[in-house]
């Protein structure tokens, strides 16, 4: 799933690609991906391309006052075309979901497809007069890498600090690659809970958020947007990597594993060196 540093590098080419451009057609390819009807995707044909903005973890693309929001969810990704086919899109006929078409005074060959791999399907765009009409926008917490964030404030409830992490209400743009990431740095179990960490644990989960999250958007800066998938699991210390040896202390990561996601962590580094129970339920299936 594209997190925050994925989709930080996506905004950031696409701003670099497409401001100033005019919008010459967008063609969907899905019934269920547009998830707004008005103002309708014919209004953008014509309209100028004025900048490119992130929101947590959706892509805000305004064009004259009216904005093309895209969530990528966990299959979704964005595929850049210097030279896009002269055919039209067909319903249902590939993974690309959508196509935009940009004139930046070459004609209408460039652009991009919103593309999702995969039969369960999350991939969302929106076409509205304010990105606050997004509900998922209007209810983001605050942004880790924005100035003033403090993680502190937000830690007082009793869940997981895994789970807070994760949850967009509470944290915006941190996913669960990136939460494994960070608590490996932190040396924290992920079934800790957020209420209960003592000073120290807290400091050196604030040191965390921002230090991985940091490095991961300066890792991922200026690459192509065919890049950014593999380079993310290159990074990955933990995440992923179950079976494999710690880089910190050399101990086989471990996985925890539920009905839709995984989580891994080191024992060693940061559970005391015990291994945490797997809910899964194939375990007493057996």
């Amino acid at each position: 799933m594209p997190e925050l540093p994925e989709v930080n590098a996506l905004v950031e080419f696409l701003d670099d690609q497409i401001t100033g451009a005019v919008v010459a057609g967008v063609e969907l390819a899905s019934f269920s991906v547009l998830k707004t009807f008005d103002p309708p995707v014919s209004a953008l044909q014509g309209l100028e391309v004025t900048g490119v903005t992130r929101h947590g973890k959706f892509i805000d693309i305004d064009v004259s006052g009216i904005h093309v929001v895209v969530h990528l969810a966990k299959a979704g990704w964005l595929r850049w075309s210097d030279k896009l086919p002269d055919t039209k899109l067909k319903l249902g006929a590939s993974n690309i979901a959508a196509r935009v078409r940009l004139d930046r005074g070459e004609g209408p060959s460039v652009g991009f497809d919103v593309t999702e791999a995969g039969t369960r399907k999350g991939l969302a765009m929106y076409v509205v007069r304010s990105v606050d009409e997004v509900a998922g926008i209007a209810a983001l917490g605050p942004d880790p890498l924005a100035v003033g964030f403090e993680l502190r404030p937000l830690l007082g409830r009793r869940m997981q600090v895994k789970r807070l992490l994760r949850d967009q209400k509470i944290v915006a743009g941190v996913g669960n690659a990136y939460s494994d990431e960070i608590l490996h740095a932190a040396k924290l179990s992920p079934f800790a809970i957020a209420e209960s960490l003592s000073e120290d644990e807290i400091v050196r989960l604030e040191d965390a958020v921002q230090d991985i999250l940091r490095a991961a958007v300066e890792e991922a800066r200026g690459k192509p947007a065919e890049e950014l998938k593999d380079d993310k699991r290159t990074r990955m210390r933990v995440h992923g990597r179950t079976g494999e040896a710690c880089p910190v202390c050399g101990d086989t990561v471990l996985e925890v594993t539920y009905a839709q996601s995984s989580l891994q962590y080191c024992p060693t580094c940061q559970t005391g060196g015990k291994p945490l129970k797997d809910r899964t339920t194939s375990k007493f299936l057996k």
